[in-house]
């Protein structure tokens, strides 16, 4: 895990959230996913929306502490990670050809050429494209990751691509509406890194987990 100073206005936000919504009897690392996701978007129904797996978590952390490998479909969710390299493809100009030879979006091209850049193994975080999620999903016993964090936003394909996630069981972070975004999708992966300050922080207010 990646060590930083929280600015007061982060733990300013983080008071102001606890006061609004109780998350204590959430697991650890579940509780950090969940309020990392409600404090950069300021929505509280990700308390209930969000789907995680404690378990799948925990190893997500371990994998990130040892340097495994971030997948991100588009440049604003690798923006939003602050303090890892992420693969990030959508720019290599293999993707809008490989789009066109497979007959898919260029989402879903970027995202199979940045996985076989990662190898097995790696952590994705899919914040915009349906499609790159669902190619994710008909790649997996290929790209075997160790976590996908699957919250891409919109009308179309949204919430079905996350259904089809959870269907597939591999682990994951998703959630059940057409909410999502890259700050969301970015947010939950930080708190992966970041779960040890937000541990400190609640040991310091006196609630620890």
């Amino acid at each position: 895990m990646t060590t930083r100073a929280v600015h007061p206005i982060e733990a300013e936000s983080y008071r102001i959230l606890r006061a609004h919504l109780d998350t204590s009897a959430l697991p650890p690392y579940t509780r950090a996913v969940a309020e990392r996701v409600i404090h950069a978007s300021a929505d509280f129904d990700y308390a209930t929306d969000l789907v995680t797996d404690e378990s799948a978590l925990v190893h997500a952390a371990a994998a990130l502490a040892a340097g495994a490998p971030i997948v991100a479909d588009v440049e604003m969710v690798a923006a939003g990670i602050t303090r890892r390299d992420t693969l990030c493809s959508i720019k290599d100009p293999a993707a809008p050809r490989l789009a066109a030879d497979r007959g898919i979006t260029r989402s879903a091209a970027a995202l199979r050429i940045a996985a076989e850049q990662a190898g097995p193994g790696a952590v994705y975080v899919i914040g915009c494209a349906p499609t790159a999620l669902f190619e994710l999903i008909a790649i997996a016993a290929e790209a075997r990751p160790t976590l996908v964090i699957g919250l891409p936003v919109g009308f179309v394909g949204a919430a079905e691509s996350k259904a089809a996630l959870r269907e597939s069981g591999l682990p994951a972070v998703s959630n059940v509406s057409g909410k999502g975004g890259s700050a969301v999708a970015a947010a939950a992966l930080n708190a992966l890194i970041y779960e040890d300050l937000i541990y400190e922080a609640l040991v310091k207010e006196g609630n620890p987990r």
